[in-house]
């Protein structure tokens, strides 16, 4: 089957590598040069404008893009949508909010094209282990890329099948879903990436305690000097708290066990703000996502303002006074 693909970053890349081994062809193109050679001398047939990418593709056409999400995607699909023709179906596989894939894919549709969003989670690693895909779209575009989408996805590997689960049928057993209208599957992408940053504050606030645990501030009589790759190993190993973020954190710590070679500067992509924007809406309680969130914020600064406040008022009140810097 072919597919373009529109983007190729460390994910978009990858994609087409993982569908070209499993017979695909794929028509690509990027705004790098270097980027679309890579990836040509594997199979792919390149392109050096979006004209060229989009007269490439068989009709009716299917192009994908994977680039940033924001106003490189809105002129990305905006592109393709004056270049392609009704039947065609233009997928979104960045991280885009579900609202503006609402929008895009009536705008769309007022074209004649289709527009599917789908939510792709595997990272650097998915080439080789395969993409969960969560997928929003009308079920003519969806059954239509299903070839695709089983390719990308990892299939059921030797993960024990949930009990009762064989009975319901469908696909999300083989690491893909038809989540619903367009927008539903970045909705469910945007909650899955809110709960991936709760996971991963808990396990960060979990191995700071057994790097402190040896502290100044600790009695020394109830000090302990954990090896802390070790613990990550151990859990990796039949403990209710393994999982794959854990098998990677363990490998960060074997790399580079004091992790010098961070800063501890954390980003935040987008979907964890959405999160909480569309708990509030709904007015669900988010307690640890929001806090995940936020921690992120504050990795960021050293003494924000409000630390400053907080110590100005100590010292008012009870005379306080700040110790010095790394004091």
């Amino acid at each position: 089957m072919q597919l373009g693909m529109l983007g190729l970053g460390r994910m978009g890349s990858n994609m087409v590598r993982r569908l070209m081994r499993g017979g695909h062809e794929c028509v690509v193109y990027d705004l790098n040069p270097a980027s679309v050679e890579a990836v040509v001398k594997e199979g792919a047939r390149g392109s050096r404008s979006l004209d060229e990418f989009v007269q490439q593709l068989a009709k009716p056409r299917l192009a994908w893009t994977m680039v940033p999400s924001g106003e490189v995607t809105e002129k990305t699909i905006e592109g393709l949508s004056q270049r392609m023709e009704a039947g065609d179906v233009v997928v979104d596989g960045g991280n885009s909010y579900f609202k503006d894939d609402i929008r895009r894919a009536q705008a769309l549709a007022a074209k004649g094209l289709h527009y599917v969003d789908v939510g792709t989670s595997g990272g650097i690693w998915g080439v080789e282990r395969g993409y969960s895909l969560m997928i929003g779209g009308d079920n003519e575009a969806v059954e239509r890329l299903d070839p695709i989408f089983k390719t990308l996805a990892p299939g059921r590997g030797s993960i024990e099948r949930t009990p009762g689960h064989e009975n319901k049928g469908g696909t999300a057993e083989d690491g893909y879903f038809h989540c619903g209208p367009p927008g539903a599957g970045h909705f469910v992408k945007m909650v899955h990436n809110g709960i991936e940053y709760g996971l991963m504050q808990a396990y960060a606030e979990g191995f700071d305690i057994l790097r402190n645990a040896a502290g100044p501030e600790v009695p020394e009589a109830r000090r302990y000097t954990f090896d802390v790759a070790d613990i990550a190993e151990v859990w990796r190993r039949g403990s209710v708290v393994g999982s794959w973020l854990l098998d990677l954190t363990a490998i960060a710590l074997v790399e580079d066990p004091d992790l010098d070679g961070y800063t501890g500067f954390v980003q935040d992509s987008g979907e964890g703000r959405w999160t909480i924007q569309t708990a509030i809406e709904q007015a669900v309680p988010v307690d640890v996502l929001s806090a995940a969130l936020f921690a992120r914020f504050r990795s960021r600064q050293t003494a924000t303002f409000a630390e400053k406040v907080l110590s100005a008022m100590r010292k008012q009140f009870g005379g306080h006074v700040e110790l010095p810097t790394g004091g």
